[in-house]
């Protein structure tokens, strides 16, 4: 196909979304674009991405693959309420580059947005939702989706926190997106403050500081003051700036309130003497006293994923990526509580399968989440943490119960010689799963448990709600940016289409942005395929037939 007329259609076809987008509450047309094959991403070769992505450090991710109900009728995770993955895959589909596979975390993409969830009642930490439809990349399988509403609590009716903000001030700082967003950052973050909260502020570099001791959050000219005048320069040494943030902490600790460090870092930081397994473990001895740590990630070219996420996941706090001011607004302000004060701690979900109904399921995301069955009854197992107001959604990709499929094709096993299968029991009424949730209360250690058995109540992707139809569209983008395996018939098409439909109340404008970034993917990844094409002809010309002269 020539460049410009693929090129060409690319425009026409986004064109023709655009000329649509005016037309609220319009319903999704699965087969409206099932022949638009040319929005299929390619082969990501890793190697042909920009040298700024390969210089930044991202975990390698294993797809969570179909599992046989028969085999493993239990599926265990953590959850997940951050949201860095999406904000970072926006930072680097605006600056014209497709993310390497390890930046896309899709239930970090899908947990990025906010959903109508009904609040929860009789003083519940949270309220549970479910619902099933179609999945749209694969209409021989169905898609559920588990949703989580995280109770709100009003601003003023907040426990009192002593906060600590812990930034990195070393040379690798020094750039417009690092040290100078980190400052108007923590500026949003005081105007949120009250009188009844204490913030101090510790710097590392060279060396560690406290530049602000802890101050009435009243008092915002001294707390701004102290903000602006941090500089960047010097080495990096984190392990002393870690071990300051937690002493001021502990020196100020409000036993009824919340106690928290906030670290401020792109993640390029040594531990001096101590290793990263010792960093580990101090975190874990400190959240045991009830200090949390949360981690606000900044800048581009050396940017540490993998260990912003590491320290979040031992800190029992959440890991955001602020790629500008506008996402340092909606992470410290407008969600404010949800970041900063925990409502329940070490939440689990357990699901288990009716083989009667499901034949294969298959988690989408959460990959660095999963947890052994026996972990769910394990209070000593830590899991993810849930802030006021926050949602959490997930989603399973599940293949119905004698439906064939290349997914479940050669995936048994050979009959047991020592045991036998035991006969299923058929489940009551028409359960299609029952889901189980445990969590402590923030200053818990052991955990409560509610059940929540699933009816099937299967309605069509076009009666689906807002919320059902618009996570399926993020989850469709993921796997498109990930090439995913589990992909089937998706399309950039596709997605934009659905999000189109599920637009719903969008005050903030983020899901309108959504669609701006399938449509800048899709471009891409058109652009990276023709490439790739037009590299392939100059090497290998056209072959002749036997015969042909």
């Amino acid at each position: 196909m020539n460049k410009l007329l693929a090129a060409g259609l690319l425009s026409a076809v986004l064109l023709c979304h655009a000329c649509n987008e005016g037309t609220q509450g319009e319903k999704y047309s699965g087969d409206s674009t099932q022949d638009l094959r040319l929005f299929e991403p390619g082969n990501k070769d890793e190697a042909q991405q920009p040298e700024v992505a390969a210089t930044e450090g991202y975990a390698p991710i294993t797809e969570n693959t179909f599992r046989r109900v028969s085999d493993n009728p239990l599926s265990t995770f953590s959850i997940d309420v951050d949201g860095a993955s999406y904000s970072n895959v926006r930072r680097m589909l605006q600056d014209g580059y497709l993310p390497p596979a390890g930046a896309v975390r899709i239930e970090e993409m899908i947990n990025y947005f906010r959903y109508d969830y009904a609040a929860p009642a009789n003083n519940e930490p949270f309220a549970i939702h479910t619902e099933m439809s179609t999945a749209p990349w694969n209409k021989k399988h169905q898609l559920v989706m588990v949703g989580l509403q995280g109770k709100r609590i009003s601003t003023d009716n907040l426990p009192p926190a002593n906060l600590v903000f812990l930034v990195d001030v070393s040379g690798s700082m020094e750039s417009a997106d690092k040290l100078p967003l980190v400052k108007s950052a923590l500026h949003l973050l005081t105007d949120q403050l009250r009188s009844q909260d204490r913030v101090s502020l510790v710097v590392y570099a060279g060396s560690a500081g406290l530049v602000l001791e802890p101050t009435p959050g009243n008092e915002k000219t001294t707390i701004n003051d102290a903000i602006d005048r941090l500089e960047a320069g010097g080495s990096t040494a984190g392990a002393a700036g870690l071990q300051l943030a937690y002493q001021t902490a502990r020196n100020y600790f409000r036993k009824e309130g919340t106690n928290r460090v906030l670290i401020c870092t792109d993640g390029d930081f040594n531990m001096g003497e101590s290793s990263d397994d010792a960093m580990e473990r101090l975190i874990e001895k400190e959240r045991e006293s009830g200090v949390f740590l949360s981690v606000l990630g900044f800048g581009t070219g050396n940017y540490q994923d993998a260990k912003m996420q590491l320290l979040a996941d031992k800190g029992n706090g959440n890991h955001s990526y602020i790629d500008g001011l506008s996402e340092a607004r909606k992470v410290l302000a407008t969600e404010f509580g949800g970041t900063v004060f925990t409502i329940a701690k070490d939440v689990k979900l357990q699901v288990e399968f009716n083989p009667a109904s499901v034949q294969a399921y298959r988690l989408i995301g959460y990959e660095n989440r999963m947890l052994a069955k026996e972990d769910f009854n394990d209070d000593r197992k830590d899991a993810g943490e849930l802030g006021s107001g926050h949602t959490v959604t997930a989603l399973y990709e599940v293949i119905p119960a004698g439906i064939e499929s290349e997914f479940t094709e050669g995936t048994g096993v050979d009959a047991l010689k020592y045991s036998t299968q035991k006969t299923v029991s058929p489940a009551p009424g028409n359960e299609i799963m029952t889901v189980k949730f445990r969590y402590k209360d923030p200053g818990g250690s052991v955990s409560k448990l509610i059940t929540h058995p699933v009816q099937r109540d299967f309605r069509d992707i076009e009666s689906a709600t807002d919320n059902f139809r618009f996570a399926a569209a993020v989850a469709e983008f993921g796997m498109l940016l990930r090439n995913s395996a589990f992909r089937s018939a998706a399309t950039y098409p596709h997605v934009l289409s659905l999000a189109r439909s599920a637009r719903g109340n969008d005050a903030e404008g983020y899901r309108d942005e959504f669609r701006q970034l399938v449509e800048k993917a899709a471009k891409l990844s058109l652009e990276k395929e023709m490439a790739s094409i037009e590299k392939n002809e100059e090497v290998k010309p056209v072959q002749l037939a036997a015969g042909e002269k």
